[in-house]
């Protein structure tokens, strides 16, 4: 006798119909595809809203589907920063253990340790050795970024995860460049994963916004209860936007990571670089040209590859990352990332080899 088909509330549910499917209104005759933009900053009071600093329908709809990508419950935030601002307004006079991280991550935590707010031990996340060393019974978190920004190293989440929590450490994953698309921390036991919306997330380079995802209901109220009292919220026209790019993150991710993947292989064999810096999945990598100054006539001589500093989009951009002055003295001066976008992968090579013939080798 043939099985009885699944149905819809069993089977589980893969990425790119998620992204699609939740957050969406019921499917009622009459009622939109989409959640209306609610432009209210009050709302009648008696209900379960009260006041615009506390939810947005908008709001709630991103959380709904970015919280089913990862496997937990998302928040919202006015920006990435603001995401991490929260978090680390929770530590205090404790060491924060952190990989290679995000310029705004890294600046952030020598603000706090300059004002005596807490302690930062700053390692190579990819040995993990050497962060479980550094652990110990200070340690309020371990911040972990795979790959890292700009240098692309990759942590072993699983390993590193599990070290902490034998020393009840909470761990925070940012997963701006992997997107819940190629990995989800919390699934792996991660307590908090961070997203700069900003990014692969809303995915159109028009957008600042940032999210929490966990799957500890009282961690959720409490970091909850921190963006209603700072008011770190979201604007609901952002959020808007956001969610109608979550929808088509799958594709964008898997696009432009073969995009990413081909350039890579290509760029290994260019006499002008010294070094490419791919993990092996996602659409970011990095190469390593002779000099800061090579490194700048690259990206100051492309067509379609533009020059700036912000990433996945679905336009290429990329940047010599040590132009900016709080930029790890760890980063090389010629290290340009490279934030693949969707366009033909034979187009965006033919931009690179011109430009890379102007840096005075051959090609």
């Amino acid at each position: 006798m043939a099985e009885s088909p699944e149905s819809p509330e069993t089977h589980a549910l893969k990425p790119e119909t998620i992204a699609v499917q939740a957050g969406r209104p019921v499917h009622e005759p009459d009622q939109p595809l989409n959640v209306p933009i609610s432009m209210a900053s009050t709302y009648v009071g008696g209900g379960d809203k009260e006041y615009g600093r506390y939810t947005n329908d908008a709001w709630v709809a991103f959380e709904s589907a970015l919280g089913a990508l990862e496997h937990g419950e998302a928040l919202t935030f006015s920006s990435g920063q603001a995401a991490t601002a929260t978090i680390l307004d929770l530590v205090n006079d404790s060491t924060v253990v952190c990989g290679q991280a995000y310029l705004g991550t890294t600046g952030q935590l020598a603000d706090l340790e300059a004002r005596g707010r807490l302690r930062t031990k700053l390692v190579d996340i990819s040995d993990t050795e050497s962060v479980i060393a550094a652990l110990d019974d200070d340690t309020a978190i371990l911040w972990i970024e795979s790959p890292t920004n700009p240098e692309m190293q990759l942590a072993d989440l699983p390993a590193l995860i599990a070290a902490a929590h034998e020393r009840d450490i909470r761990v925070v994953v940012d997963n701006t460049l992997a997107t819940p698309i190629l990995q989800q921390p919390l699934l792996l036991g991660a307590d908090i994963v961070l997203h700069s919306v900003t990014k692969y997330l809303a995915g159109h380079s028009d957008v600042n916004l940032g999210a929490l995802v966990v799957r500890d209901p009282d961690l959720f109220s409490v970091l909850k209860g921190r963006r209603d009292l700072i008011g770190a919220i979201p604007g609901p026209f952002e959020v808007w936007l956001a969610l109608r790019g979550l929808r088509t993150l799958p594709l964008r991710v898997r696009a432009a990571s073969a995009n990413a993947a081909e350039l890579a292989r290509r760029l290994e064999e260019h006499p002008a670089i010294d070094e490419v810096r791919y993990p092996g999945t996602g659409a970011m990598l990095a190469v390593v040209l002779p000099t800061a100054e090579a490194a700048e006539l690259l990206t100051h001589s492309t067509t379609l590859w533009v020059h700036a500093t912000s990433l996945g989009g679905v336009e290429s951009t990329f940047e010599r990352r040590r132009r900016w002055k709080g930029e790890s003295t760890d980063v090389p001066e010629g290290l340009v990332r490279l934030s693949v976008g969707i366009e033909d992968v034979d187009d965006l090579w033919m931009d690179l080899q011109q430009a890379l013939s102007s840096v005075g080798l051959p090609r």
